[in-house]
């Protein structure tokens, strides 16, 4: 155990992974691989967490079944970073062109399907894989996630009886836009939906939420019609059945920041027979995390140069313990400055603290006020309902703090106590209290920028602003 713990505080501040060759299940024929994905799916929407509103049932009966997760959080709260950092189990920085939204893959970093299609597995991909963004500019000749197929039954039901699949079932749920009206059409209850702190209570805000909250159900739909369609090709108990999703929902402060809102995410892990059911963790998990699991859950050898860390043991119950610390990231989102330059941003969570270093705090962390694009002005923020109602309302006294909290200038370091402030919303980084914990974890995060070669160490970086963006042009 001691020797496991010591390689676990190795991983986190070497920032790759170091065992070549990890507890791995013994199977008789190589398991199927299922990794599930929502797009834009926050903690805690879902029954299993609680959620009064929510309706999840084929996520919550896996979850009940399986290994359930409290402490999940994306590595990148953008789309295409953090799924990059899914397929290739490394951080964003690391990846050069990856890490921006609406950029490319280079496709000289390995991925875990690209692993197992050399292993002899049927590699496939649904919806929304790797992206958006175009991955032909990074040498692929289709998605990184897998072939993409248009028909995730029909591929399911191809793949002959003693070949293993890996396969990425993508949505567009829960991404805006919405159906207004729609959660309260399909019988939501605005009256029961949860309202995070850092937005009004305020019946357009809630009927924003339960729209979003129709989307979930239409992917958790999604989840148990392939599980079903699974167990009924007698493919379902030889199967790694993964349910998450790439970052934090679309409303402000949430999807694009570093907050809990933006980064923290459901995630259940279901193999019969493997992965003892009923049990639930608040280990902190990162989701770059998930490449080297799947390949040791697969029997392959895990790439020294993945910084992710193999859950295998954690998820068969070898140990209760993942790692002390996770670290997580942001770059250019969407075209929301002149220039099209990005908000980089870098921060490390324990189970106590979050710590965010806004790497250059003189640029607004949610889009220029003056500069719209095709969300509107303060373009990485989808537009919506709560969206418009914070920007036309801004100046309104019960309105304003809230506006400020998402839409206002953010300081270089920021710190939140999540014993006392579990939704982030008290910067307590110049408080005196708490200047002990400010410098530890500052340093830990500038360890981790150096020992992964961040581009941003000491003040640089500007080439990650100008990277190829492939999205519509303003």
């Amino acid at each position: 155990m001691r020797v496991f713990l010591l390689l676990l505080t190795l991983t986190l501040l070497l920032g790759s992974f170091v065992l070549k060759q990890p507890d791995q299940p013994v199977a008789t024929t190589p398991p199927n691989v299922l990794f599930i994905i929502a797009d834009d799916w926050s903690f805690p929407h879902a029954g299993c967490y609680g959620d009064p509103a929510a309706r999840t049932p084929n996520f919550d009966k896996l979850a009940r079944e399986g290994i359930l997760f409290t402490n999940a959080h994306c590595t990148a709260s953008s789309c295409t970073p953090s799924r990059a950092a899914v397929l290739t189990g490394r951080y964003p920085h690391t990846l050069r062109e990856g890490t921006n939204l609406w950029g490319s893959l280079p496709v000289e970093f390995v991925t875990y399907p690209g692993l197992l299609n050399k292993a002899g597995y049927a590699v496939g991909s649904f919806s929304k894989g790797w992206g958006p963004g175009d991955f032909t500019a990074g040498g692929y000749t289709s998605n990184p996630a897998g072939p993409e197929t248009k028909d995730y039954r029909q591929f399911l039901k191809s793949v002959p009886a003693d070949k293993p699949f890996c396969f990425w079932l993508g949505t567009y749920d829960p991404h805006r836009p919405y159906d207004a009206g729609s959660g309260r059409k399909l019988g939501f209850d605005a009256a029961k939906v949860v309202v995070p702190p850092y937005l009004p209570d305020v019946p357009i805000v809630r009927e924003d939420i339960a729209d979003y909250l129709t989307e979930v159900e239409r992917f958790d739909a999604m989840v148990g019609d392939a599980v079903h369609l699974l167990d009924s090709l007698g493919r379902l108990d030889n199967t790694l059945v993964i349910v998450t999703s790439d970052n934090g929902m679309p409303f402000p402060r949430a999807k694009a920041r570093l907050y809990d809102a933006g980064t923290h995410i459901p995630l259940a892990i279901w193999w019969k027979g493997k992965i003892p059911a009923g049990r639930t963790t608040n280990e902190l998990v990162n989701l770059m995390d998930m490449a080297p699991t799947i390949l040791a859950a697969t029997g392959q050898p895990i790439p020294t140069t993945m910084n992710g860390l193999n859950l295998w043991p954690l998820l068969t119950g070898k140990t209760t313990r993942t790692q002390p610390a996770i670290f997580m990231e942001r770059e250019r989102h969407a075209e929301a400055r002149p220039g099209n330059v990005g908000y980089p941003v870098r921060a490390i969570r324990t189970q106590d603290f979050l710590y965010i270093a806004n790497l250059l705090p003189d640029r607004s962390p949610a889009g220029d006020s003056a500069y719209a694009g095709p969300q509107g002005v303060y373009n990485d923020v989808d537009r919506g309902p709560t969206k418009t109602l914070l920007v036309d309302q801004r100046n309104k006294p019960a309105i304003k703090p809230f506006f400020e909290s998402a839409f206002g200038q953010a300081p270089a370091e920021e710190l939140f106590d999540l014993r006392k402030d579990p939704a982030t919303l008290t910067n307590v980084a110049t408080t005196k209290e708490y200047a002990a914990a400010r410098k530890r974890l500052s340093q830990q995060l500038r360890t981790w920028m150096t020992q992964t070669n961040d581009p941003r160490l000491n003040g640089k970086g500007d080439v990650i602003d100008k990277y190829p963006y492939y999205g519509k042009a303003r």
